[in-house]
Parts: C-alpha cells; structure tokens; sequence
C-alpha cells in the first residue's frame, strides 16, 4: 500500500518534528543497552500513547557530547492526536536538557534519515588564555591565535566533491568517502570562533576531524596546501586529530520541498 493507506488502515498517522538537545548528559543519539540516549528519551516519552512501542527515525546519529539545534526525526503514532498535542508531550515527558522545537503531520512516504539532502553543523572554539567556566561543555577551548585569511584558503580547498578518507573514522559505516561539500564558512566573534560546515552527508567525525586539521591551519603549524595533499592521500593518520564533541552543533537538516535558509539547491546524489 502507498500514499498513507497502510498507516491509516491501523489508526496511525506520521509525524516529523524537529530537535534541538544539550548532549552533555546522552551517550549520543542512537538507543544504546547500557547508557542515556536522545533517541530513548523521545521514544520513553511517547510509548504510553500506544499498545506497541513508538520508534523515532532520526536524521542521522550524533556522537556522545555533540549537540543540535535543528535535528530532524520521524515516528508514526494514533492519528486521532493532533501534531500540537504530540508536541506538548513530547516537551513534557523528555528530560530539560530536550526541548521538541516543531511537530507537523506528513505523508508516510517521508523518512528523516533518508530523504535529507542537506546537513549543516557549527563549530565553536574558544580561543582566550582562561578557559571558560559557563560554557566548558559547549565550546572547544583552544587558547590560540588564529589566521582568518589562512582558514579561509584551507577551507576552500575542501568544497565540492572530494573522497574524504583522510577524514574518516576508522569505524565508519558509509558505504562512500565521496561527499559534496557545499559550504565551510568561518566568523570570529569575539574570543570566539565559530565555523558552519554544510554538505550532502558526512562521514563518522568527519566534521571534528576537518575541525582538527582546519585549526593547524589558523594557527601556522601547517601551510595551507597541506589540505590539499591530505585529500589526495585518503590516509586518516596524516590529518589533524579530532576536535572535542562539546564544540559541534548540529543545526540543519534539509528536505525536498523545505523552504528558505539554509537550505541550498539539490544537487546531484554523488
């Protein structure tokens, strides 16, 4: 069955919703056995409101420590509650480090992981002498002067299609290192640094990684061209190392049919 008739036929409708989370206290978002996760949480607070269990769909995963402002998921729970009524429980029954920023209905042939033809994080460091005190969770403290002309010509080296393996983790699942990235976009404010990376999909760490490699850059321990090479050795060992968790957001996932910023044109599937 297609166009919705299977879920109707048993009652259920599809919901997308958009997250925004602290990750300090979740082990990431994926259910995990033994520790707390975003996925559970939102799950735990939807399974009294059916017979059977409430699967969420995310985006993607996040790792332990990362944070989001616009992450997207999916589930498909009773049609007879509206989408304002799943959003006032959701922010309810989930723990204040949660907060459900938007809830709609859509067709069942959406799905939050699988539809997304955008991705956008940011990158925050800190880059002054004293660490910070109010936000150690939320910022990579870096206390070193950093070149903007230099980010900036690193950074362009890296946009478009590229084989990212030098950026991989080793654990990494893709089924491809080849990824189009679209935006790596750099904005001192402050003792702060902070950089949006926007691309069709990305890679285990591959944001912390460039992150890690980008900074050696800014700082002069290594010449702008050496981004290049790293591209064409696809050798993870060769690049810089992983930037902290605490520092990443993600902020943006884009659809067909989204509207307005930052959701760029559709470009090709690579």
């Amino acid at each position: 069955m297609s166009g919705g008739k299977r879920l109707k036929q048993v009652g259920l409708q599809r919901f997308r919703i958009t997250v925004e989370f602290d990750g300090s206290a979740f082990s990431g978002w994926q259910s995990q056995q033994n520790a707390p996760s975003v996925q559970q949480a939102l799950e735990q607070a939807l399974a009294p409101l059916h017979n059977e269990p409430i699967r969420v769909h995310g985006s993607g995963r996040t790792d332990a420590g990362v944070h989001a402002t616009g992450q997207v998921a999916h589930f498909d729970a009773p049609a007879h509650r509206d989408a304002a009524t799943y959003l006032r429980i959701l922010n309810v029954r989930t723990p204040h480090s949660i907060a459900v920023l938007a809830c709609q209905p859509v067709a069942e042939s959406f799905h939050a992981r699988y539809d997304a033809y955008y991705r956008q994080y940011l990158y925050r460091i800190n880059t002054r002498k004293i660490p910070p005190a109010l936000e150690r969770s939320r910022v990579w403290h870096y206390p070193y002067l950093l070149d903007a002309e230099r980010l900036a010509e690193a950074s362009a080296l890296l946009l478009g299609t590229h084989d990212f393996s030098s950026f991989r983790a080793a654990g990494c699942q893709s089924k491809s290192p080849v990824k189009f990235m679209r935006l790596i976009q750099w904005q001192q404010r402050g003792d702060e640094w902070q950089v949006s990376i926007g691309a069709n999909a990305f890679l285990q760490h591959m944001v912390r990684n460039l992150v890690g490699t980008l900074v050696l850059v800014g700082k002069g321990d290594w010449p702008v061209a050496r981004v290049a090479e790293l591209l064409a050795a696809r050798d993870r060992v060769q690049a810089g190392p992983t930037a902290p968790a605490w520092g990443l957001y993600l902020t943006h996932i884009c659809y067909p049919g989204d509207q307005g910023e930052p959701c760029p044109p559709i470009t090709p599937k690579i």
